[in-house]
């Protein structure tokens, strides 16, 4: 065992001390912001909640819940994230591993190479865009927030040189036993693949729930908008939240008693959760499948 020097004690000292102060800056807005959603109206309104609530309440998650306007935004981004990363990894797998394949075995590989590279660099632009998605007919459907990014060119690599990675060796054995590219995929390739499979999975889910312009864009009802959208729209005009148009005698009657900040904050915090959930559960595969899907050995 090689003892510390004296320089390098006070290295990880200062490294420590300077890493905990980034965390907590990092960390201190948002634990703020969750007071800010669980203090009364009278604290939240005033702005005098610090790092804990004042008057604690549940009213502004309750109210929430309960407002249909929320949860249908709520539950047209779980079907977007469901449908789009299904999509998305259904397309980057099936790319990906005839991509792999040497050019003696794949002979038109080069032109699909080519093909695939241009897009990661050009694009039609966004008028270009939309004018294809509405001519298309999928306009104000739920097919114009993931058919228009089935296919990450960048994924697609990093996914490619993971299946490089793995021994041909097993490959040529499965293929000496009669099995077809398809077994070669789904019972080899892909039980191997955890970790970079896990980690598209988690840039295609956090890309489909955070993605908000789209919805702008392609719908042309508020009430077919995912939740981001939808968040996006009371944050850039917060008076709709408490447009008593939209609203029933007891929801103003409710209203009365929450402070909009708290409302607007407890939005974000729904938002974000699914996040927060799923990504503990990707975590032990992120830096392994990046770091192997990212370099051909």
């Amino acid at each position: 065992m090689i003892k510390d020097s004296l320089s390098r004690k006070i290295f990880i000292a200062i490294n420590t001390l300077f890493l905990t102060l980034v965390t907590a800056l990092c960390i201190t807005p948002l634990i703020h912001l969750l007071a800010v959603s669980f203090s009364s109206n009278q604290y939240a309104a005033a702005g005098v909640v610090g790092l804990w609530p004042r008057g604690f309440t549940f009213e502004a998650y309750s109210f929430l819940s309960e407002r249909s306007s929320f949860m249908t935004a709520f539950m047209v981004s779980v079907q977007r994230v469901l449908l789009g990363a299904s999509i998305n990894m259904t397309l980057t797998v099936l790319t990906a591993y005839p991509l792999s394949r040497e050019n003696k075995q794949f002979r038109a590989r080069t032109v699909y190479v080519w093909f695939f590279a241009i897009t990661m660099f050009f694009g039609g632009g966004l008028v270009p865009t939309y004018l294809v998605v509405n001519m298309t007919g999928i306009g104000n459907t739920m097919w114009a927030l993931v058919l228009p990014g089935a296919l990450n060119v960048w994924h697609m690599v990093m996914m490619l040189n993971f299946f490089r990675g793995i021994p041909r060796s097993l490959e040529e054995a499965a293929q000496l036993d009669g099995a077809s590219h398809l077994r070669v995929l789904f019972w080899i390739y892909l039980p191997l693949s955890l970790p970079s499979l896990a980690t598209i999975l988690l840039f295609t889910t956090v890309g489909h729930w955070n993605s908000w312009f789209d919805g702008f864009l392609y719908l042309n009802s508020p009430r077919k908008y995912p939740l981001q959208s939808y968040l996006a729209t009371l944050i850039m005009n917060p008076a709709l939240l408490s447009n008593t148009a939209f609203l029933t005698p007891e929801e103003i009657e409710r209203l009365s008693s929450i402070s909009a900040k708290s409302l607007r904050v407890a939005q974000i915090f729904l938002g974000a959760l699914p996040i927060m959930c799923v990504y503990p559960f990707l975590q032990r595969y992120f830096i392994k499948g990046i770091v192997l899907g990212s370099v051909k050995e």
